[in-house]
């Protein structure tokens, strides 16, 4: 992947992540409501992808 596309990767897993929180606490959501969710989605998702050996 060439430098650019990776950079700019990364500034919009960044920004993504910044205008979820600022929804989040605009509508009223505690922080640690959201982090619980996405620790659950996380847990979800590896356990859903992990291949038994």
């Amino acid at each position: 992947m060439p430098l650019p596309h990776f950079l700019i990767l990364i500034v919009a897993v960044i920004l993504t992540g910044a205008l979820t929180i600022w929804i989040a606490a605009s509508i009223g959501i505690p922080l640690y409501v959201l982090g619980v969710v996405a620790l659950t989605a996380a847990a979800i998702v590896h356990f859903a992808t992990r291949v038994d050996h």
